[in-house]
């Protein structure tokens, strides 16, 4: 789960039992930061890949960075 609205993360929360500290993780977070649901585990993740390598740009999926 990436960043999400306040309904639909409201939603999750209550979908998933995600309480008030992993809520933070996809709460008006940036870019490649989320939530990973693993079985009965959410496990929060920043993905920060550096922008100026040829595989960023074979992965983005922003219109313009290709």
């Amino acid at each position: 789960m990436l960043n999400q609205a306040s309904t639909d993360r409201l939603e999750l929360a209550k979908l998933l039992n995600i309480s008030d500290l992993q809520m933070s993780y996809i709460t008006n977070v940036e870019a490649g930061h989320g939530l990973i649901k693993v079985g009965s585990s959410l496990v929060p993740f920043a993905n920060k890949f550096p922008k100026n390598t040829k595989l960023y740009k074979l992965m983005t999926t922003k219109p313009g960075e290709a």
